[in-house]
């Protein structure tokens, strides 16, 4: 028997090198000779990857930087006194003390700018024609994938237990599935050959049911990827028939015997995320390992239909119930550090962001999407040095004798 573990390297940073993929060896009669368990050990030390977290640091500037570019935008004049930013900044509670405001948006340059208004000669600050450039372009990305987010919601209602989904979970979680703001117009209203909406009686809360199930939407992104790696590999069926792709994070110990407890976890069967459960006796023992699994597969196809293939723990907690999650879901998600990662960077911790490890390469998304690659300009603008922008606005102010229509003797 063979037994497939990738052990990753330092992933999101391109100094390192890349993971490499161990083969491991395991006599049938060796592994049945250990405990007949298929779950993994639920007590596993947190392995930090600082590819990621330093991903979440990065992440954790523009969160800020988002928040101050929607209140200029809501400006009627898409400005704002400076004088008023000490003020706002503690309204929407972003963690400033006194004057830091001020000092954050100089350590952008790319973003925002800075004038003096020539009438009432007081400074203002709005955004740079290259961050007006990104929103649009992310606007532009986001409408021209609707068909896209239309075929990812009915996928994400399809894996419910019920059929529906909470509108306000949706909403919440809207810019991780590529929904525009006014989803519930553009995407459900505007296609009531696949959604309705409907209010519960018993809440008052509105829900986004699915009209008709098809079972083109029944098929899971692992499925495809354990295709793709018994065609291009020509590795065992029985071996990946049910397995993960597992990325170890770097440091993370795989002693013996855990290493046979994944074998037998890869080879577990389990129900799908589309297939209704509701049917099965679930009681017996087999039965709770395979719901197990399971979960696994549903977190693990949240995270594929994202645009960016990760999403905070508090946003996947919303849909626990519809998708029949674990409660304690970090410490559920820690028994699997091979196949996602939890970072606790950004928004001073108050956050979770989850991974799908096998989505990402070298800081990179290995599928991109336009979407995807309209927010990384944003990053790119965060990370340019102002020094830059300071060279690029001496060159743009620079004028000629020619230029300004002078003759020259």
């Amino acid at each position: 028997m063979i037994f497939l573990l990738r052990n990753g390297s330092k992933l999101l940073n391109p100094g390192r090198k890349l993971q490499t993929t161990i083969f491991i060896s395991i006599p049938f009669s060796l592994a049945k000779s250990f405990s007949q368990s298929t779950s993994i050990p639920k007590k596993q030390d947190r392995v930090r990857d600082h590819g990621f977290d330093n991903y979440m640091e990065v992440e954790k500037k523009i969160r800020k930087v988002v928040k101050f570019q929607n209140l200029i935008n809501s400006q009627p004049n898409q400005t704002i006194p400076i004088s008023l930013l000490d003020t706002l900044a503690r309204r929407l509670d972003l963690g400033f003390k006194q004057h830091e405001p001020g000092a954050f948006l100089l350590k952008f340059p790319h973003v925002f700018e800075i004038y003096e208004h020539p009438v009432q000669r007081i400074l203002y600050c709005r955004l740079t024609r290259m961050a007006l450039d990104q929103i649009q372009q992310e606007k532009n990305a986001v409408m021209a994938q609707i068909s896209d987010a239309v075929f990812r919601l009915r996928k994400l209602i399809t894996m419910s237990n019920t059929g529906r989904i909470r509108l306000e979970h949706v909403r919440i979680a809207r810019k991780e599935f590529g929904l525009p703001d006014d989803f519930e117009y553009s995407v459900i209203l505007n296609h009531p050959h696949f959604f309705r909406l409907i209010d519960a009686e018993e809440t008052r809360n509105k829900y986004i049911e699915i009209v008709e199930k098809n079972p083109r939407l029944a098929v899971c992104d692992i499925e495809r990827v354990r295709e793709r790696e018994y065609r291009e590999k020509g590795m065992d069926a029985e071996d990946v028939r049910f397995a993960f792709i597992v990325n170890f994070p770097p440091g993370f110990k795989i002693g013996k015997y855990y290493r046979i407890a994944v074998w037998k976890w890869q080879r577990l069967p389990y129900w799908s995320p589309y297939e209704d459960i509701s049917g099965y006796d679930l009681r017996s023992i087999e039965a709770q390992k395979r719901l197990e699994k399971r979960a696994v597969a549903v977190i693990h196809e949240v995270l594929s239909l994202t645009v960016e293939k990760k999403m905070t723990l508090e946003r996947i907690a919303h849909f626990r119930n519809v998708f029949n999650l674990p409660k304690k879901l970090k410490e559920f998600l820690l028994q699997h550090q091979g196949i996602f990662y939890i970072s606790t960077r950004g928004n001073l911790g108050k956050l979770h962001t989850v991974f799908l490890r096998e989505a990402y390469k070298r800081g990179e998304l290995i599928e991109p999407n336009n979407v995807y690659l309209a927010r990384k300009r944003l990053a790119e603008l965060v990370l340019l040095s102002p020094r830059k922008a300071k060279v690029d606005a001496e060159l743009v102010s620079y004028r000629t004798p020619m230029d300004d229509g002078e003759e020259t003797e």
